[in-house]
């Protein structure tokens, strides 16, 4: 536990949860630490926050790339999904910028490339607290520790930062985005309007691109899309001759 002065609420009350390095099967005890938080009585409030790192060692330029282009193509209806507010966005979680996006889209293959795109000059000594760190996708942290650090994810919305269920279901979305950035040769960045009416098919369609199938992911599945209006099997509603036959 640390403290943590970007919160709101009186200071001796105000911390952040630091996990160690964990892999995959580290979760169940993780989500044990978040549940022991709420049973000596932790709380969230608008100001707070989860950051996901994941470690980013084995990624080449390719694979940067596509989770920049992944993230972009579906940027509006993740923020959604995660309830991002308009003053996060605004400061601690600013979308894809879009002259950097620009640079991704084009001829960049080297990673002196790619930092040279994120800060606008060859930063060789990057900072902890560089400006360029608050984006919902961070490679500030790349270049810093070799880690790609994720913060869509806000306090007592829709994330529920200390809710172990939706904790486990943030980490297995931000793993499935990096597995597929690097196991593909190319993705699209070509942006989907959001649409709330199928918001909730659209991003199962998401997950099911992601491989978050199958009953491993039921529960993952179920906090993601939960509050998302529509239907999760039918783009336009179920069709009116299924529904009579019913």
């Amino acid at each position: 536990m640390v403290h943590d002065g970007s919160l709101s609420g009186p200071s001796s009350q105000n911390a952040e949860v630091v996990s160690p390095i964990l892999k995959y099967e580290d979760i169940e005890s993780f989500q044990e630490v978040i549940r022991a938080l709420r049973r000596a009585g932790g709380r969230v409030n608008e100001s707070c926050s989860v950051h996901c790192h994941v470690g980013a060692e084995n990624f080449t330029v390719n694979a940067i790339k596509n989770l920049i282009r992944s993230v972009a193509k579906n940027e509006d209806l993740i923020e959604h999904v995660f309830q991002v507010s308009e003053s996060r966005k605004a400061r601690y979680c600013k979308s894809i910028d879009p002259a950097f996006l620009k640079k991704v889209n084009g001829k960049m293959a080297t990673m002196k490339q790619l930092n040279e795109a994120w800060y606008g000059f060859h930063n060789t000594n990057p900072q902890r607290y560089d400006g360029s760190r608050y984006r919902a996708v961070n490679l500030n942290s790349y270049f810093l520790r070799s880690t790609i650090e994720f913060r869509f994810f806000q306090g007592n919305c829709g994330s529920g930062t200390i809710h172990a269920g939706k904790v486990k279901a943030i980490i297995h979305f931000v793993l499935a985005l990096c597995a597929r950035a690097m196991k593909v040769k190319n993705c699209s960045a070509k942006v989907k309007p959001f649409d709330s009416a199928t918001a909730k098919y659209d991003f199962r369609v998401l997950l099911l691109a992601l491989n978050l199938s199958g009953d491993e992911f039921r529960v993952t599945r179920k906090h993601l899309i939960g509050h998302l209006e529509g239907s999760a099997a039918w783009k336009h509603g179920r069709p009116e001759r299924l529904r009579e036959a019913a």
